[in-house]
Order: C-alpha cells, then structure tokens, then sequence
C-alpha cells in the first residue's frame, strides 16, 4: 500500500514511496486503515533523523503519531516544521538560539520556549480556513534556504538561484529579476533565521541542478 506521507515545501501530505532524508511528525493524522484524515494534530510540527538508536517503527501504526518524510531540512522548513528535541537536539538547539535572536523581540517574547515558538510558527504555516500561510516579498529580500511558488511549482533559493523541487530531488535551476515579487513558501520567522545565519542542510541533487 503506498502510504501518504510525504510532504512537499507547501506542507501538502502526498503520497510517494521515497523516503527523503528527513522523518518527522504533526501528531495523528492516520485512521486505522492508514488513511490520513487530518492535516495538523497540534502545533509541535517536527523534523526528526530517519535513523536514531537502531529504533525501526511501524509506519502509521494505529494510536502512534504519523511518520512523515522529508526531501531535507528547506522543505521541512518550508512546511513549518522545525528540529525535533529527541534525536536532532544540536539542530534544535542551533535552530533555538537563532530564531530568538531573529525574532523575539519582534513577537513581544521576553524568554521564548519552545511551545511559546511553536505558537508562532503554527499562525505563521497553516490557517484553518485557508489553508497553507503564505506572504510577498522581493526575490533580493530572500536568503538562501526559501521556498517560494512560483508558476504552480514549489523553488528553493540557494546560491543565487532558483532550483525546482520534485519529490525525488532538484530539478531545473533558474533566475529571475531582483525585484520580482514572489509567494513565499517558508514561514517568515524561519525565513528571518536564514537571514542571521542558519544553515539548513540541502539535498544532494543540489549540485546537479
């Protein structure tokens, strides 16, 4: 049975039998036929390492959390999901300390946790009765590490270019005018991480777009 459990830059769940190289959760979203049937169970959206301790589960075992991959940390990223406490604690904690000092004190927060963050981040990705959060900016605004739609198609920022996203990896590489306003995928308090230093880390095919 091929599972819906993949999850593109837009935070849409689709159906795919490749693995990416990120799992991650957003709680129960499975019934007990392994049908999804609900987007969001709470607001701790998170990107977990596929391999960690020698633990094999069970995917959407009935009452356990849904098992969702990830092509790499820009889509996880774009998708509103952030690093998991459990087993990407050292991303967690890099990704922690840089959206305080990026964003804390334009959300009013004198000592941010990470509920208080998660918070944020659930008004930032997904809105009830429209769905997917989106917002406008100018392709020179953006840093690296950005996902934004364009033409019907999701494209990451980095090095200067455009690279098409594809559940399978990167495709075609394009640019476009600096001053271009486009849909911006990634939530905006990530996107203002990216802009003071976090790195995320990008899938292979990368290189080859």
């Amino acid at each position: 049975m091929l599972l819906q459990n993949r999850v593109t830059p837009d935070g849409t769940i689709v159906a795919s039998n490749k693995r990416g190289t990120l799992m991650g959760n957003r709680g129960i979203l499975h019934d007990h036929g392994k049908r999804l049937v609900r987007v969001s169970a709470n607001k701790a959206w998170i990107a977990c390492s596929l391999e960690f301790q020698g633990i094999r589960r069970e995917l959407m075992k009935p009452g356990s959390y849904t098992e969702l991959f990830f092509l790499d940390e820009p889509t996880a990223y774009a998708a509103g999901h952030r690093p998991c406490n459990y087993c990407q604690k050292d991303r967690l904690r890099a990704f922690k300390t840089c959206w305080i000092a990026a964003n804390a004190a334009r959300h009013n927060l004198q000592s941010p946790t990470m509920p208080l963050i998660d918070n944020v981040l659930h008004a930032e990705r997904i809105d009830k009765a429209k769905g997917k959060v989106t917002y406008t900016d100018k392709i020179a605004n953006l840093p690296d590490g950005t996902f934004i739609n364009y033409n019907g198609g999701c494209y990451l920022k980095w090095g200067g270019r455009l690279h098409q996203w594809s559940v399978a990896g990167y495709g075609e590489s394009i640019t476009l005018p600096a001053d271009q306003s486009v849909t911006v995928l990634t939530p905006k308090s990530i996107v203002e991480c990216f802009r003071n230093g976090l790195v995320p880390e990008v899938h292979s095919s990368i290189n080859k777009s």
